[in-house]
C-alpha cells in the first residue's frame, strides 16, 4: 500500500475519495528557511488530550500560539485504543482548522507494519505530510525494557524508510544530546543518528536537556562523523520548569538527572516550603529556560522547540522575554 503524493487510497469498489491538497504544504525544513529573516523560528509540542476538558485546554493553547506564528507544531503520539484515535483526529484537525503546520509523531511501540502503514494513511487523509519518526518508549515505563512487536520494526531507521516509501512525506527523527540511555556510548549514539538521517530523515529534534553544552557537543559530534548529514537541522527541545513537581517529570522524560546548578537554583527559590514559594520556583524556571534559549540563539540553533504540556503561559513568557510577540508573522515562501 502506498499513499501517492500523501493521498490515501480509494475505497475498494467506490468512487475516489476527495483528499486534501497537500502539494503546497511546506516541509519543516522549508518552514524554518522561510519563516523569519530577523529571528530564530520557534515551534511547540502538544500532547494528545485524554478527555474533553483537556481537549478544550489544548485548543486554548493552540489558538494562543497560532497568533505567534510558530514554524510548526508537533503532536506526540498516544498508542492504543481511544488515545490513539484521539491523537490522529486532533492532529488532523490542526491541519484542517488552523493556519499551523502540524507534525505528527509516529512510534513503533506495540505496532505491526500493517498498523503503522494504516496510521500513516490516516495522517495522509488529513493532509499531513510531516511526520516525526520515533522508536518510542515502553508504555508505562519509559526506562523499561523495549520489546519489538513480532510483526513490527526494531529501529527508527527502519520506520523512516517505511514512511518515505509510502509517499510524499517529510520525516524527522529524535536526537539525544547526552546519548540515548540505551546506547552503549556516545560514538554509537552518533552512528545511530547518522543512520536515521541517511535513511531519509531531513532534520532531528533533540530530547529535552538543561545544559546547552550537551546540545553543542551533539552538533559537533554528528558534523564530524558525517559532514553531509551533520548539516541537517538539529532542533533543540526545551521545557520551562514551573514547579518542583515538574522536575521529576522532566527527569523521567529525558532519562537524565537535571544538572546540579539547575537544581540548586530551583531549590534555593523553593526554600523550606515549595508550595508557599511556588511563584518563586516558577520565576527561576522561566529564567533558566530564557537563558538557555538565548544561548542557543547565540550559538546558531535553527529553531527553538518547546514542550508545552498543552499550556501556553510559560512558553509565551519565555518567548516574550526573548522579544517574540503576537505581531510576528512568517515570510511567505
Amino acid at each position: 500500500m502506498t499513499f501517492d503524493n500523501a493521498r490515501g487510497p480509494s475505497t475498494p469498489g467506490g468512487p475516489p475519495r476527495t483528499q486534501p491538497d497537500v502539494s503546497a504544504t511546506p516541509s519543516v525544513v522549508q518552514s524554518l528557511r522561510t519563516h523569519s529573516s530577523t529571528s530564530v523560528p520557534f515551534s511547540v509540542e502538544f500532547n494528545p488530550p485524554r478527555d474533553a476538558a483537556n481537549e478544550a485546554r489544548l485548543w486554548r493553547a493552540v489558538r494562543q500560539f497560532e497568533r505567534m506564528h510558530p514554524a510548526f507544531v508537533s503532536m506526540t503520539y498516544g498508542a492504543g485504543g481511544s488515545t490513539r484515535d484521539r491523537t490522529v483526529r486532533v492532529t488532523g484537525e490542526l491541519a484542517q482548522q488552523t493556519t499551523l503546520l502540524p507534525v505528527a509523531h509516529l512510534t513503533a511501540v506495540e505496532h505491526s507494519l500493517s498498523e503503522l502503514r494504516s496510521l500513516v494513511g490516516s495522517y495522509a487523509d488529513s493532509g499531513i505530510r510531516n511526520i516525526l519518526v520515533l522508536r518510542g518508549d515502553p508504555p508505562g515505563d519509559p526506562l523499561g525494557e523495549w520489546q519489538q512487536h513480532p510483526e513490527g520494526v526494531a529501529y527508527a531507521e527502519e520506520l523512516v524508510r517505511i514512511v518515505r516509501d509510502l509517499g510524499d512525506f517529510h520525516v524527522g527523527v529524535a536526537s539525544f544530546p547526552q546519548g540515548h540511555h540505551r546506547s552503549p556510548d556516545l560514538d554509537s549514539d552518533t552512528a545511530y543518528l547518522a543512520a536515521k538521517l541517511r535513511a531519509g530523515a531531513e532534520y532531528s529534534i533533540t530530547q529535552m536537556f538543561f545544559d546547552v553544552e550537551h546540545y553543542l557537543r551533539l552538533r559537533d559530534r554528528i558534523a564530524e562523523f558525517d559532514p553531509i548529514e551533520g548539516a541537517k537541522p538539529i532542533i533543540p527541545e526545551l521545557m520551562p520548569i514551573t514547579s518542583l513537581r515538574t522536575v521529576a517529570r522532566a527527569e523521567e522524560l529525558c532519562g537524565r538527572a537535571l544538572p546540579a546548578t539547575v537544581l540548586e537554583r530551583l531549590n534555593n527559590a523553593a526554600g523550606d516550603d515549595p508550595d508557599a514559594n511556588h511563584a518563586a520556583v516558577r520565576e527561576v524556571g522561566i529564567e533558566i529556560a530564557t537563558e538557555m534559549a538565548q544561548r542557543l540563539i547565540d550559538e546558531g540553533a535553527p529553531c527553538l522547540h518547546f514542550i508545552t504540556l498543552n499550556f501556553a503561559k510559560a512558553t509565551t513568557e519565555v518567548l516574550t522575554n526573548l522579544g517574540y510577540g503576537v505581531t510576528a508573522a512568517p515570510i511567505s515562501a
